[in-house]
């Protein structure tokens, strides 16, 4: 499909848009946390992909690839907020083994996306990209322009302060 996409094959585009549109929307939304902006995201996403197609060198699959493009527009979105990340620095807390909830898995999910999107911005976000998208701290600092040790604590202080609203909760 990738090939087709390349010398102008509008329904491959089309085919590969239907295929990856909902999980790159999904990431998108994750990250910016409004579902119009979202949306201009996928479709810039999108866009740009198809654009740049022939510098796809297929060395990962075109999701992969799609979905970086996804979560480089997405933090550029944010960035047009003119979002400031906390920096971070000192020695951080270690988190205790994650609690088990004793309750079904459609509220233990819905509980923990609530408390994900109470964070401030900046845990929200480092929180998202590590554990739902599986970038690692390195990457992260790329993405956002912070360091590593920032990248660290906020991902620490994020999880923390889920603990704290889960166990607030229950």
């Amino acid at each position: 499909m990738v090939t087709a996409c390349k010398q102008g094959d509008r329904q491959a585009q089309f085919k590969l848009y239907q295929l990856y549109s909902k999980t790159m929307y999904n990431t998108a939304l994750r990250i910016v946390k409004d579902e119009d902006e979202a949306a201009d995201v996928l479709q810039d996403a999108f866009i740009d992909a198809f654009s740049r197609l022939d510098g796809f060198r297929q060395e990962s699959t075109f999701g992969l690839w799609m979905k970086q493009i996804v979560v480089n527009k997405s933090i550029s979105a944010l960035r047009k907020r003119k979002i400031e990340f906390l920096s971070l620095t000192g020695n951080e807390d270690v988190i205790a083994d994650d609690r088990e909830i004793d309750e079904d898995l459609a509220y233990r999910v819905a509980a923990v996306r609530q408390a994900i999107d109470q964070l401030p911005e900046g845990y929200r976000v480092v929180l998202t990209l590590y554990l739902l998208e599986g970038y690692d701290h390195e990457e992260i600092a790329h993405i956002l322009r912070i360091s590593e040790a920032t990248s660290r604590s906020q991902l620490m202080r994020g999880k923390r302060r889920v603990l704290e609203r889960l166990a607030k909760s229950n």
